[in-house]
């Protein structure tokens, strides 16, 4: 390929009004100008945007398809504008997008005849990303014209509901005869008369939104369609089968019609390449997937291939590389291969520009509704006009273009005053020539004598400057190798302060995660061991009865929840009011309805009749067994199970924070009062009850890691700690497991088996046992006695923390033996004690294996439930209590944190998990299941000291022998929740403080 002109590759557009002079530039240097229109012939390029109007732009033939397009986003006020693209049919009758880089005149053979189009490119995840009012609607627009074409495929009620969001921003609030009319009179979807009535149902519904937030519930129901961005291109495999491949912002996706039946990750592909027509994925080796290492699908033609692979490169590039890619060096003596390469900032230097830069945006405003009937609701083409002698003049002006059917549309001001301004104004000659050509005559003698106009406005420079030197990019975390790009879900730092907001944001994250818990078991479980026959139909209908509606009924409180803070957050004029910077009566409301709706005693039922189930059938069992080693059961299955009774927990927490912050004269103080009242009721009910769940619920999980034990769980058993203590034998001291019931202590050595089980090798029955300290008779650090009525064992403690922990909990045990009517059956299948048994000498080798290297065995954990809690203390040397566990199921959070690793630069944006002792990394919140975890027991966690130069705010340090990492949080309030949960874990409480039940850890 052609080597493009050095000054037609970064050349931009004009001066972007409002934007600071570095705006556009893909390099991102500070201080950087555009350079002016490069000589040459010039030609006029018609493009058509969103709303189907035209606009001409004249430029020049030399100038490459960057300046064309910075002109179109200058003309537009369009700061988010590389989300879009300009794409045109080309020679061989293709859809092509227009490349960066080449000349125009390489790319257009006949500007004059040519129209391109101005729409979105890049779909992101989650609309939350998109920071700007204006990039939403322009978004809005694109779903709109996919519906109207019939390429975002869905069901009739979707379909009915998108509809209805659309003419609520274009006609304003349901007004039944108006509404039929302009449904009648206005076409958005194919076949559209049968579904009349569902839009206005669904329209009378929407009173009260703006526009801003029409256009958000717009595109939350939109990307939640399988076909959200999808553009098909035609394929068959090596079978002959017609399909078709896509790329989206997760990869390559393979589609039979408009059904997905297959997904390749950005992390599984390892390269994209084409053949002539064959198109080829190749893999990354992959041991437990049945894929060969290469893919091949046969395309129509070599042109097809190559456009298909080009949109590949480029999605590859936007989504996952923190950096736009270096140009390739130029060959010495011939090329082979394509030199194609992505040219543009990616969505990470997207988003960080536009929230680090320190110009104040040029906002985005509407009249109202009821005013645009039969017109584009909103003139996102305006220019400002601004004059630096009178502010208050400033005035948005509109185009003759923009009026339609003889209505003159009404628009909202989207002029910025003196104090929005930065203080310095200057013009700069060299920008003005922007070459914007009205298709208005009007508009155009207008431009034509006012030297330094876009369509029919002056411009600005705003003497803002980014922040010196390139930004720099967060390093790839060998932790998480595989999810190299930066995620920035709902990372907003034009936040409210008010400490309730953060309050109201953690109900919101926990939801998130709740809600996917939710899914595992309505879902994923329900696909892997619902549908089997060895599955009994009762078991199936109480999982089903219990687990669907709760999943339907907190999937729209998600939804409130999210539009709420959307609206706190001030991303619609709505905050303005400060109607919508409350919580409590969403949470009254659904409080109230969950309470009413649901049997929560079930989950006791479903818990019972599982395991009743599983012994039963021995196929069953294993289904089971086989579910948990997913990926997407990333915590014990019952656990899923009880979340529940667990959240409920959650609520009565959120709320008494809530109530203790606000004084008691706040516009929510009543509510959150009311719900606390409310769930609190509910929990008192449950707490025996759900205490006991737990308690059976850890005997099941301890049943699974251990070999020798034929009646663990029996009526009336009670767990209260488990740990790691060395025992003193013939042989010295050796590394045993202990599991201390209210009636006996179980110790046990990991064996050598695939199921990394540990295997029992004695018990000690509590009734008629004592205790006592014995360092100084053995000669042993930290040791103690258990002398019992057959035989007597001496143990020694990893510190004397651990020891007193130990003591305590065994005295009171066998206190509680005296009274109990316990159980007193024997566990083992023989009795074997610990001086006989033939594995000592294997499993101390093992034990001293492991302890060399306890970290490296947890962050690459086996399968066959080798990470379990057990498994945690045995590697970390430590133990853990029933009441660890009871404090851990109410301390759970999930949010946004960064993260940076001891010797790197960067920080990397992640979403964070934390429960049953351990942080789970996601890259986004809408991630199915986690791409690694990180046990806490044994981690201390601190504040930075100055030496580390973590000079940011909001960071706490996670510590375990050499391993170290660092996290930042949003604020104050989730520093302190972060530190408050995680210390729950690396400081477990003593026994006592336990005793009388559950308290919340301080």
């Amino acid at each position: 390929m052609a080597e493009p002109d050095p000054d037609t590759i970064s050349s931009g557009a004009g001066q972007r009004l409002g934007a600071p002079e570095t705006l556009g530039i893909s390099t991102l240097d500070p201080g950087h100008r555009p350079p002016a229109m490069p000589p040459g012939r010039h030609v006029t390029v018609r493009v058509r945007m969103l709303d189907d109007t035209e606009e001409l732009f004249d430029i020049s033939q030399k100038a490459s398809g960057k300046v064309l397009f910075d002109l179109v986003c200058s003309h537009m006020n369009l700061i988010e504008g590389d989300y879009f693209g300009l794409e045109f049919q080309n020679q061989q009758k293709m859809m092509v997008w227009l490349d960066h880089i080449k000349p125009i005149i390489k790319q257009l053979r006949r500007p004059k005849h040519t129209i391109l189009r101005f729409s979105v490119k890049f779909f992101p995840p989650d609309h939350a990303q998109l920071l700007e009012e204006l990039t939403r609607y322009l978004f809005a627009l694109q779903i709109k014209q996919d519906l109207f074409c019939g390429r975002l495929t869905c069901n009739d009620t979707s379909a009915a509901l998108m509809v209805s969001y659309i003419i609520q921003s274009e006609i304003g609030d349901f007004e039944e005869s108006q509404c039929r009319s302009h449904l009648l009179n206005n076409n958005y979807i194919p076949d559209q008369m049968p579904l009349i009535d569902k839009i206005m149902e669904f329209h009378s519904k929407n009173i009260g939104q703006t526009p801003a937030e029409s256009d958000c519930h717009l595109l939350e129901v939109a990307r939640r369609l399988e076909m959200y961005g999808i553009r098909l291109h035609p394929a068959k495999d090596r079978e002959g089968t017609k399909l078709s491949l896509t790329v989206a912002h997760t990869g390559v996706l393979v589609f039979q019609g408009h059904t997905k039946i297959n997904a390749f990750n950005w992390s599984k592909v390892r390269k994209l390449s084409f053949k002539r027509k064959r198109f080829l994925i190749k893999l990354r080796p992959d041991l437990n997937s049945s894929y060969q290492d290469t893919l091949e699908f046969l395309m129509p033609s070599r042109d097809c291939c190559k456009v298909f692979w080009k949109i590949c490169v480029e999605y590859h590039a936007f989504f996952r590389l923190f950096e736009e890619p270096k140009p390739k060096p130029k060959p010495v003596l011939f090329s082979r291969g394509s030199s194609f390469r992505f040219s543009g900032r990616t969505q990470k230097q997207v988003i960080e520009y536009v929230k680090e830069s320190e110009f104040k945006k040029i906002p985005f405003e509407s009249g109202a509704p009821g005013d645009r009937i039969d017109s584009p609701r909103r003139h996102w083409k305006e220019s400002v006009l601004v004059s630096a002698e009178d502010p208050a003049a400033s005035r948005a002006r509109m185009s003759p273009s923009h009026q339609r059917n003889g209505h003159e549309e009404r628009t909202g001001s989207v002029s910025r005053t003196e104090e929005t301004r930065s203080p310095t104004r200057q013009t700069h000659p060299e920008h003005l020539n922007t070459g914007v050509v009205s298709n208005s005559p009007h508009l155009s003698a207008s431009s034509g004598h006012s030297h330094g106009m876009v369509n029919g406005q002056k411009l600005l420079d705003l003497c803002s400057h980014s922040p010196d030197g390139r930004l720099p990019s967060p390093l790839t975390s060998p932790l998480l190798n595989d999810a190299c790009s930066v995620r920035t879900d709902d990372e907003d730092e034009r936040f409210p302060t008010d400490r309730a907001y953060f309050i109201a944001k953690e109900l919101l994250t926990t939801e998130r995660t709740y809600v996917k818990d939710l899914e595992v078991v309505t879902v994923s479980f329900q696909s892997a061991v619902g549908q089997d026959e060895a599955t009994p139909d009762s078991l199936k209908d109480a999982i089903f009865s219990t687990f669907e509606p709760l999943h339907k009924f907190h999937t729209g409180f998600l939804r409130e929840v999210e539009q709420r803070l959307a609206l706190w957050e001030g991303r619609s004029n709505a905050h303005i009011k400060g109607d919508y910077q409350r919580i409590g009566d969403v949470l009254l409301k659904n409080l109230q309805g969950l309470k009413v709706s649901s049997n929560l005693s079930k989950q006791s039922e479903i818990l019972l009749e599982l395991e009743k189930a599983c012994k039963a059938s021995r196929r069953l069992e294993g289904l089971c067994r086989d579910f948990e080693l997913q990926k997407v059961c990333y915590i014990p299955l019952n656990v899923f199970i009880l979340r529940p009774l667990h959240r409920l927990i959650h609520y009565k927490q959120i709320l008494e924070r809530l109530c203790k912050h606000y004084p008691a004269t706040h516009v929510d103080f009543r509510d959150c009062r009311a719900a606390l009242a409310d769930v609190s009721e509910v929990v008192d009910q449950l707490q025996g009850s759900l205490i006991k769940m737990e308690n059976l619920q850890k005997l099941l999980e301890l049943k699974k890691d251990l070999i020798g034990v034929d009646n663990l769980v029996v009526p009336g058993r009670e767990f209260i700690r488990l740990g790691c203590l060395s025992k003193l034998s013939g042989k010295g001291l050796q590394q045993r497991m202990f599991f201390l019931f209210d009636d006996v202590i179980l110790y046990t050595s990991r064996g050598m088996t695939a199921t990394n089980q540990f295997k029992v090798h004695g018990q000690l029955p509590l009734h008629g046992m004592t205790i006592r300290e014995s360092e100084d008779e053995w000669g042993v650090p930290h040791a103690f006695t258990l002398v019992g009525q057959r035989q007597s064992v001496v143990v020694a403690a990893s510190s004397l923390v651990e020891m007193d922990k130990w003591m305590e909990d065994v005295k009171m045990a066998i206190e509680m033996a005296k009274t109990s009517n316990g159980p007193s059956s024997e566990l083992l299948t023989s009795s074997l004690t610990d001086n006989k048994c033939p594995e000592d000498s294997s499993v101390e080798a093992e034990s001293e294996d492991d302890m060399t290297a306890p970290h490296v065995s947890l962050e690459k954990p086996t399968p066959h439930r080798g990470n379990t809690m057990v498994h945690v203390c045995w590697h970390r040397n430590t133990s853990v209590s029933m009441v660890d566990f009871s404090i851990a199921v109410e301390n759970q959070l999930s949010g946004n944190l960064l993260r940076k690793f001891k010797n790197s630069n960067g920080w990397q944006k992640l979403w964070v998990v934390f429960t049953n002792f351990s942080l789970f990394f996601y890259k986004s919140h809408q991630d199915d299941y986690p791409l690694a975890s990180l046990p806490l027991l044994g981690y201390s966690v601190t504040v930075p000291s100055e030496s580390e130069n973590i000079h940011k705010d909001y960071v706490f340090k996670l510590h375990f022998k050499s391993h170290v990492y660092y996290f930042r949080s949003e604020s104050e309030y989730t520093f302190e929740r972060w530190m408050e949960v995680i210390r729950s874990a690396t400081v477990p409480s003593s026994r006592a403080r336990g005793l009388n039940g559950k308290e919340t850890h301080a």
